[in-house]
């Protein structure tokens, strides 16, 4: 079965850290774009940051910039997502997803189910 995992999501207060991971089942995401999405309560869904196939082009939402930092593993067939300095507007579910047709196209492969993100003191 081909599909996407997430973990790492949780309960932290503001300013502090957590660690997403994406991880594939059944293929290799070395063929693939990554990106993060989330979605709030009442919110459209958003994307977060991406990553591409080579690892080397990377967006952020403005917001996040500075804050949040992607990264892939190939070898553990796994993205990451460290999110520091978390805001309570930053909490939502988080998702990924693979493209394998370039982080800007709209439409993506695999969705994993998400992994929600609770910030608040």
């Amino acid at each position: 079965q081909l599909q996407l995992v997430e973990s790492g999501g949780g309960l932290v207060q503001p300013g502090g850290s957590l660690r997403l991971s994406c991880a594939a089942s059944g293929f290799t995401l070395d063929y693939y774009n990554i990106k993060w999405f989330r979605q709030a309560p009442g919110k459209e869904r958003e994307g977060v940051s991406c990553i591409s196939i080579s690892g080397i082009r990377i967006n952020y939402l403005d917001s996040v910039k500075g804050r949040f930092t992607i990264s892939r593993d190939n070898a553990k067939n796994t993205v990451y997502l460290q999110m520091n300095s978390l805001k309570p507007e930053d909490a939502g579910i988080y998702y990924c997803a693979a493209s394998n047709r370039g982080c800007s196209d709209p439409d993506y492969d695999y969705w994993g189910q998400g992994t929600q993100v609770t910030v608040s003191s």
